[in-house]
């Protein structure tokens, strides 16, 4: 495969049983595959896009000292902003060439739910900045909750089975400011090769070259989206709990052209998670004789946690 699928949210909700089933087959079929999907039909809209990037460059634009302000210190960078260079992949020594910023979920229902997590971090110097957060967060989680119910009936499960673990998960709409490159970099990208921890992940701004996929084979592909898409791939989560059925692949965002250093890069993503004490142990109906059960019992807290400290957002 040497492009990213690409399908329609539109035919899983439209009421016809045909559409729905085609969806259904084509996502399901892709997540085996390569573990990505190009998604038309999502909840956002282009007005909401376009405010939400003014608003995201406003932030980045802002002295290097207002920023760290919204530094948090003790919450793993969950919350408010991370500085450049904080993160790296697992298994990495060089962090990332990025900077980037964190809201989390909106609990409006329950009360121990809402201690559970930190509060999200109000930017006073940008009166919207939060509002527009705020939106798109709760339209991805909309879109999100979708892609799961497919994914539930491709793994013969009841439709509606992820909607509570999501309901209130520990999720994270995380923008990214990629930097002009200003000198060689040491063996550091914008973002080095990496599986991402939680059940899917939704990414805004992936047009243009940057973001990379990783084959089973090895190869190395473009993930390029067109305008009106969000590229959606699986997470460690859900890989672990479908037993590899449905695929975490790894991926990149490799640095521009020479030519392109001095130019600033923009993506967006969501990341999916479930509440903590989702148990994430392998389906039974992924386990057969060919494909004996590949993973131990844990809850997502408990996975979220260790892929925390191995990131190096969190110190032991």
């Amino acid at each position: 495969m040497d492009k990213i699928p690409s399908v329609d949210l539109k035919d899983f909700i439209s009421g016809d049983p045909k559409r729905k089933q085609k969806f259904i087959d084509e996502i399901g079929r892709a997540y085996e595959e390569i573990g990505f999907v190009a998604l038309k039909g999502h909840f956002l809209d282009d007005a909401l896009v376009d405010k939400l990037y003014s608003e995201v460059k406003n932030f980045f634009n802002l002295p290097l000292d207002v920023k760290k302000s919204y530094e948090i210190p003790g919450i793993g960078g969950q919350r408010g902003y991370v500085s450049f260079g904080k993160e790296s992949a697992k298994g990495k020594k060089e962090g990332d060439l990025k900077e980037f910023w964190h809201f989390g979920q909106y609990v409006e229902d329950d009360e121990e739910r809402r201690k559970e997590y930190p509060e999200n971090v109000q930017v006073k110097e940008l009166p919207a900045f939060n509002k527009v957060g705020k939106e798109t967060y709760q339209m991805l989680e909309k879109t999100a909750k979708y892609v799961l119910r497919a994914l539930a009936l491709y793994l013969n499960l009841e439709e509606t089975y992820f909607d509570n673990y999501i309901h209130n998960g520990n999720s994270i709409l995380r923008p990214i400011h990629y930097p002009p490159i200003t000198e060689e970099p040491k063996n550091a990208v914008r973002a080095a090769a990496h599986g991402d921890i939680n059940l899917i992940t939704l990414l805004m701004g992936a047009q243009g070259r940057g973001l990379q996929v990783q084959r089973h084979d090895g190869e190395w592909i473009d993930a390029i989206a067109e305008p009106d898409e969000l590229m959606i791939n699986v997470g460690d989560m859900l890989s672990r709990h479908s037993n590899n059925k449905l695929k975490s692949t790894i991926h990149r965002v490799i640095n521009p052209p020479r030519e392109l250093w001095g130019t600033s890069r923009y993506s967006i993503p969501f990341f999916m998670h479930p509440i903590s004490e989702m148990k994430l142990d392998v389906l039974e109906s992924c386990i057969d004789e060919d494909n004996p059960k590949q993973f131990d019992d844990i809850t997502a807290g408990e996975f979220l946690n260790e892929r925390l400290v191995e990131l190096g957002l969190i110190k032991k």
